[in-house]
């Protein structure tokens, strides 16, 4: 019998099958991870709640990418396919986000909200900040844009950067969750909440901030422009673009019977996209542009479930495994290679939850709480999350962070959202959290899994 030889492109000696083939295998996979059953991830089950709805695959498909056998964060740069659709997706995802952001958090917030919230950015900056001053020494050079070659780390940038990355929370994946424990209406929820609405908020002018300085290289004119242009552009899209989408979303929901109709949809998605064109050419990242966009027009309640109805569901199930998947790429474990850079991993760890958690725990306990309460806070305010992640690959995209310190604070990301159920296990007992907890579907798993 004549055998016959596979196609070139399958062939095993062709680098570009032997690995882009197990990706392509990977990617459905992701919604698979996502639907595991409560009982199998009964230890995390608002990470469960919210890869379930928005993100399938979210954190365990990162790291199933990374640890995916013969794939490694370099083939995000053969496969540009795998980056461009990660980032298409993001400007959608970070419109999703903006539109949904719930500013009557920020109005709300009281006198214990805003001293959780304060202490939850200055304390994790401030640890962060330090942190990268002692670890830059130990560590191996970035590539820049338009370049192979390795140049050092920046170290202003990265002090910049390391301080945002530690003051980020994961205001998505903490409201969820609390939805998933049945604890949205209570007291301490509330509080964390709006601490968290302040600090999310906080985080992305921070950032916006950051790369503004780092793509001025420091030069104080160019910065100063890159600032006074952002604050022009969220002043357009206050007082020129608000007004005018307002009108037409009026106008094209009456004329669908409050739905979107396809011209709609297009002419919306070209809006996204010049926006973020926008802030791109202001040299702040074009995500910036989609998610200012979403804020201002967050208070359009009907629109807001028309486009959640629309395009949601596209983003979950087809950009978002890829974005995880890109970033399951980038995250090359072999990069730490001694046993310096594991102490360093662990140290970046320790010092997000201890600026996070501790700074927001002893913020709570000193504005009157008691100290499980105020431990509980900690807890709820340390998760990390989707944002988390998507704040680094804005710093690995920048130049400001080389590969090694991109692996550090993934795991970082998976660390401080996997510990939130588990320690809110524990604390909850004797505070108000645990009677609507025990209620909960999660609740009920535990009980009759006993």
């Amino acid at each position: 019998m004549r055998r016959t030889c596979p196609p070139e492109w399958l062939r095993s000696d062709n680098p570009v099958a032997a690995r882009a083939i197990p990706l392509f295998i990977l990617l459905p996979l992701h919604p698979l991870l996502a639907s595991i059953p409560l009982e199998v991830l009964e230890g995390f089950p608002g990470l469960r709640g919210r890869v379930s709805r928005t993100d399938p695959g979210g954190l365990p498909g990162c790291a199933a990418s990374a640890s995916l056998p013969g794939v490694s964060g370099d083939l995000a740069y053969g496969l540009g396919c795998w980056r461009a659709g990660g980032h298409f997706g993001l400007v959608l995802l970070l419109f999703l986000v903006g539109l949904e952001f719930d500013f009557s958090h920020l109005k709300r917030s009281h006198k214990s909200a805003l001293g959780i919230s304060s202490m939850g950015v200055i304390l994790p900056f401030g640890l962060g900040w330090l942190l990268a001053h002692g670890i830059h020494p130990y560590l191996e050079g970035v590539h820049k844009e338009g370049s192979e070659a390795l140049v050092p780390v920046d170290l202003h940038g990265f002090a910049l950067f390391m301080g945002t990355a530690m003051a980020i929370t994961a205001l998505p994946v903490l409201g969820r969750m609390m939805l998933e424990f049945n604890i949205t209406r209570t007291r301490l929820a509330t509080i964390t909440i709006s601490a968290a609405a302040v600090d999310d908020a906080t985080g992305w002018i921070l950032l916006a901030a950051v790369s503004a300085m780092v793509r001025s290289q420091f030069q104080i004119m160019e910065t100063l422009q890159m600032i006074g242009l952002t604050i022009g552009f969220v002043l357009a899209m206050l007082f020129i673009v608000r007004p005018i989408m307002v009108r037409w979303i009026r106008w094209s929901m009456k004329r669908h019977d409050g739905g979107l109709g396809l011209n709609a949809m297009t002419i919306l998605l070209i809006v996204i996209f010049l926006c973020s064109m926008a802030t791109s050419t202001i040299g702040i990242f074009a995500i910036f542009g989609a998610f200012v966009l979403g804020a201002v027009l967050s208070d359009q309640g009907v629109f807001r479930e028309a486009v959640t109805r629309e395009l949601r569901s596209f983003v979950t199930v087809f950009f978002l495994p890829i974005f995880f998947t890109y970033t399951g790429l980038r995250t090359d474990i072999d990069t730490l290679n001694s046993g310096m850079l594991w102490m360093i991993a662990g140290a970046v760890i320790a010092a997000a939850v201890l600026g996070k958690f501790g700074g927001c725990a002893i913020a709570a306990r000193v504005s009157g709480n008691a100290w499980r309460e105020s431990l509980c806070v900690g807890a709820m305010m340390n998760t990390r999350g989707l944002m988390e992640l998507i704040v680094i690959n804005v710093g690995y995209n920048l130049g400001i962070i080389p590969r090694s310190v991109f692996c550090m604070l993934v795991f970082m990301a998976l660390v401080t959202t996997f510990m939130t159920t588990p320690l809110l296990k524990v604390l909850k007992r004797g505070t108000e959290l645990d009677e609507p907890m025990e209620k909960s579907r999660f609740g009920r798993v535990r009980v009759k899994a006993s």
